[in-house]
């Protein structure tokens, strides 16, 4: 977004004065994060002399002489600035510096000698530098962790108020009232870090706040227009980061509305105007009367749509009026496009927790995963069916992350009629009130029935077990006080699997697999005995499903002429439709079978 900031100051007197040479700090410093388009510096009287410098710390100063005697000084300020979003974190830290304790090294630290000097500690004070140091300041906290927390406490431990009197009151000023304005509030924060041994200056500038949006859900509402003024927060000197910006007016760190002018040690060297007048006196006790005003404003020049403030009506219907041209062009192409997306979720339940934030799994992922497939199921592709298997596969982790797929027929003919039958996540059994205990049981009857329907012989499913002499080798591997149980070994996920597998039982049946092809002409399935060098069927160990982990390079080799390749399917070539309801029936499955067949050699004939 970007914005024009203008700010007049203007002194009158009730007669003319000769002005004195004046120093005026109004030029967005040479760190300001913010980028600055444009800046202008206009002076009246018109009559004068300006001379651009920079003070003994680097920060831009206009020097203005003024030959001849005034009755009025105008001081304007016009800038363009890009309010880009700033990260105040965005900074690495020297690695000795990361966690308290540490000190500045020696050279440095008399570099930064003006911005360590202190004041004496009076009570108050050293009551609150105390609290801080035993609180915050403790050893082995992050560096970054304990001034986030003091800026929070001065920003607590005081009421703003806005307070028109020039000069900074002393920190001990400051807490007896229990209140200030954003001078006194970045000068007792500068103090209190001084006192715990960090370097600061004090800094001067331009607040920018913008009205938001929406009002949000928690926490203040922010302003009510479009506000710009003269402020004051702290920078503290770190290592690795350089001057970091601290407001403990608004309790948080310098972003993209924070325009340092003058940032100095003390806070007499960053005022934005310094200089005097001097008269003619008509009598002893006589005195010039002035008047000070000041303007300040802010104007946005150009914005970004965002989501919180989207499109015009207008712009939308442009935006839908091209879109319409766009596929109008594509139709006439025979263009199709396909699009996907990947929405984030958070739990509302707990959204600070790691699996939500940091972690890539977690306790409740999956069930909340699988609630949520079945609302889309249910709106989306009434009929259909979800399957839950593996997704992505990331480097470096050892398995890959679970994936729950849903699918269903665009002609609205359900794929699957009882939901009841698909077990939830979290669950032992299947959803609802159907509870069943899946086990070796229930799998050799699912396989049973499966081999019957697709018409192959059922004994030709080959039950599956874990590799006991594997196991029984890990065990042996264990400490001799370790159970295998409950194993204590590093390996998180070792760990899981040995006291998996161990309370499982190495004799008991894993799964079934059955053999499956598909005859030459598709019109029916085969199966056949599976020949393995051991005596039964054991897995690869591991966690994934039984599936991943069965020993195929175990089978009796076959040289690679005498192979009998399977030929893929042409992706385009026209199928027949899909049955409108699943069937038992051989004669009527060779029917189906059939027509696809023909249907397949007539387009690879064509």
């Amino acid at each position: 977004m970007r914005v024009a900031l203008h700010h007049l100051s203007r002194y009158r007197y009730d007669r003319a004065v000769s002005l004195s040479p004046h120093v005026v700090r109004l030029r967005p410093a040479a760190h300001c994060r913010t980028p600055i388009v444009s800046y202008s510096l206009k002076v009246r009287p018109a009559q004068n002399f300006l001379n651009w410098q920079q003070d003994p710390f680097g920060n831009y100063q206009a020097r203005l002489v003024f030959p001849k005697a005034t009755e009025v000084l105008e001081v304007e300020v016009d800038l363009v600035a890009e309010l880009t979003v700033v990260n105040p974190f965005d900074f690495f830290l020297e690695e000795d510096a990361e966690e308290l304790p540490w000190r500045y090294a020696p050279a440095l630290r008399r570099e930064l000698a003006p911005y360590l000097e202190t004041l004496p500690l009076g009570p108050l004070l050293a009551q609150q530098v105390e609290h801080a140091r035993s609180k915050f300041a403790r050893s082995g906290r992050r560096t970054i962790d304990v001034l986030v927390d003091i800026n929070a406490r001065v920003h607590d431990l005081l009421r703003y108020d806005i307070r028109m009197e020039p000069g900074v009151l002393s920190p001990e000023q400051t807490l007896a009232g229990g209140h200030g304005s954003c001078r006194d509030f970045a000068w007792l924060l500068c103090q209190m870090l001084r006192h715990l041994g960090f370097a600061t200056r004090f800094a001067s500038g331009y607040s920018i706040q913008l009205k938001p949006d929406q009002k949000p859900l928690e926490g203040p509402a922010g302003v009510a227009e479009d506000v710009t003024d003269l402020h004051a927060w702290t920078e503290v000197f770190l290592p690795g980061a350089g001057w970091v910006g601290m407001d403990a007016t608004s309790g948080l760190f310098s972003g993209e509305g924070h325009i340092p002018l003058a940032c100095t040690p003390d806070p007499e060297s960053a005022a934005p105007v310094s200089g005097a007048y001097t008269f003619v006196p008509k009598s002893e006790d006589d005195k010039v009367e002035e008047k000070f005003d000041v303007v300040m404003s802010v104007q946005r020049l150009r914005e970004e749509p965002r989501v919180t403030k989207p499109y015009t009506d207008e712009e939308w219907a442009r935006i839908n009026a091209l879109g319409e041209a766009v596929d109008a062009k594509l139709r006439a192409a025979d263009v199709r496009l396909s699009m996907g997306g990947e929405p984030t979720f958070v739990s509302i339940d707990d959204p600070d927790a790691d699996e939500w934030n940091t972690a890539a799994v977690g306790p409740n992922k999956t069930r909340l995963a699988d609630a949520l497939a079945r609302r889309m199921l249910r709106r989306f592709a009434a009929g259909g069916v979800l399957h839950h298997g593996q997704g992505k596969w990331y480097p470096g982790e050892s398995l890959p992350r679970w994936a729950i797929g849903c699918y269903w027929r665009p002609d609205g003919i359900p794929v699957w009629r009882d939901m009841a039958l698909l077990q939830a996540d979290g669950n032992d059994g299947a959803a609802g009130s159907k509870q069943a205990a899946f086990g070796p049981q229930a799998a050799a009857a699912f396989v049973t029935e499966l081999a019957t329907r697709l018409g192959v012989d059922p004994t030709f499913a080959v039950p599956a077990y874990e590799d006991a002499w594997y196991y029984l080798w890990r065990e042996h591997k264990l400490p001799v006080n370790v159970d295998p149980l409950k194993s204590k070994l590093a390996d998180e996920e070792e760990r899981a699997r040995l006291a998996r597998v161990f309370d499982q039982g190495l004799a008991n049946v894993v799964g079934y697999a059955l053999p499956l092809a598909r005859d030459d002409d598709a019109t029916q399935w085969r199966s056949g005995p599976w020949f393995l060098r051991r005596q039964h069927l054991f897995l690869h160990p591991g966690d994934s499903a039984m599936g991943f982990r069965l020993p195929l390079e175990g089978l009796p080799w076959v040289a690679p002429s005498d192979r009998v390749e399977g030929v893929e399917l042409d992706p385009l070539a026209p199928r027949a439709p899909l049955p409108a309801v699943a069937t038992t029936d051989p004669i009527q499955r060779r029917e189906l079978g059939g027509i696809a067949t023909r249907l397949h050699a007539d387009a690879a004939a064509g």
